[in-house]
């Protein structure tokens, strides 16, 4: 399955060169996980144990089990990686793992090898593991026919055609290559994946009002496909509005910008009331010296803003927030999202020439759209 990267991860290595990350929730799960096994799936089907071997065979079966689970995005990656995608990141938490791909897939036939290569390498850990487990006696044998048992599940639930899991994928790739329309396959996945999820939810309600097992659990997840395939919908609509659109066919062009030796408090005055924009380009003698917004006039306090001029509270320019006017205005909003900026210059032979910023960007999506 493949996100957006999640926020409050940290790295624990890199494997292909490509960052492996842990969330914080992925420490809640291995924590329960860890607790259940040990306490009362280990002491069930072998009874005569010591304690403590319950407790060890807990731990082992979490960490491989995750470890599985990132064998599963490492599947997608390595694939991914031979179509010449970029994978910056593969991150596991609460709900197993996601490997952040930069761009999309070339074409339906890539779309399809990198979505299946998943839920095959989880099937190929379940016949490993199964194998191990028939070779095995004892504990060691109940280890791994767990772990055997976890990774088919977690290939078939792979395969439900729920975008943007992995068979969600699969089906988008089947209308990609039948509609030859990328985004009208997305779409549809995407609203497949949303009634899946939307079954979850109910699913789950119901069990918790019948007392059948797991049923928070459903909607848990029923809930994150549901964000997940909506997000994925509303990305595939905003990039079908801006494809082919330019950078110079939305930019603003007529800027208002401030000399930096003013002070803040008359640029409140003179340029965010007066105009009700979000910041404005700094000039000095022509010469674009970067860009105050009202985040940077809020830090300073109030009492200071007839003291502080805006050469002390301007952000400096750097190359990487600007973008040419022949670029592709979706490459603008990727820039912005990754910089978390909420306008970058225009620039032309070295010289601005115009700002584009994310209200811009929506306000045009937003008439577009309708």
């Amino acid at each position: 399955m493949n996100s957006s990267s999640l926020k409050g991860a940290w790295k624990i290595g890199t494997i292909m060169g490509i960052p492996i990350r842990i969330h914080f929730s992925w420490l809640i799960v291995f924590g329960l996980l860890t607790w259940l096994l040990s306490s009362r799936y280990f002491p069930q089907v072998t009874p005569d144990l010591p304690f403590v071997s319950y407790w060890i065979n807990g731990v082992l079966a979490a960490l491989f089990l995750f470890a599985s689970v990132a064998f599963h995005e490492l599947a997608h990656s390595y694939v991914a990686q031979k179509y010449r995608l970029t994978i910056e990141s593969i991150t596991l938490f609460i709900f197993g793992g996601v490997a952040q791909m930069k761009g999309e897939p070339p074409h339906p036939k890539a779309e399809f090898w990198i979505a299946i290569a998943g839920p095959v390498s989880s099937f190929f850990l379940s016949g490993l593991f199964f194998l191990l487990a028939m070779n095995m006696a004892g504990g060691t044998r109940a280890l791994f026919a767990y772990l055997a048992q976890i990774n088919f599940i977690i290939g078939v639930f792979n395969l439900i055609p729920g975008f943007p899991m992995d068979g969600g994928r699969v089906l988008r790739s089947v209308i990609w290559r039948r509609k030859r329309d990328y985004f009208y396959a997305t779409q549809k996945a995407s609203s497949v994946g949303r009634m899946i999820a939307l079954f979850f939810i109910f699913f789950g309600l119901f069990s918790i009002f019948t007392g059948g097992p797991g049923g928070l659990w459903l909607m848990l997840i029923g809930w994150f496909l549901y964000s997940a395939a909506q997000a994925s919908y509303q990305q595939s609509t905003l990039q079908e509005i801006l494809s082919g659109i330019k950078v110079k066919e939305i930019m603003v062009r007529e800027m208002q910008t401030i000399d930096p030796s003013i002070s803040l408090d008359k640029a409140v005055d003179e340029y965010f009331l007066r105009y009700g924009y979000g910041g404005f380009p700094v000039i000095d003698d022509g010469k674009f010296l970067g860009i105050l917004t009202l985040k940077e006039v809020k830090d300073v306090p109030r009492e200071n803003w007839g003291k502080v001029k805006v050469s002390e509270a301007y952000i400096p320019h750097e190359k990487r927030w600007e973008i040419s006017p022949d670029a592709d205005a979706i490459k603008a909003l990727e820039s912005m999202i990754k910089e978390d900026k909420g306008r970058i210059a225009v620039t032309e032979k070295d010289r601005i020439i115009g700002l584009i910023t994310r209200n811009g960007i929506a306000r045009y999506v937003q008439i577009k759209g309708k």
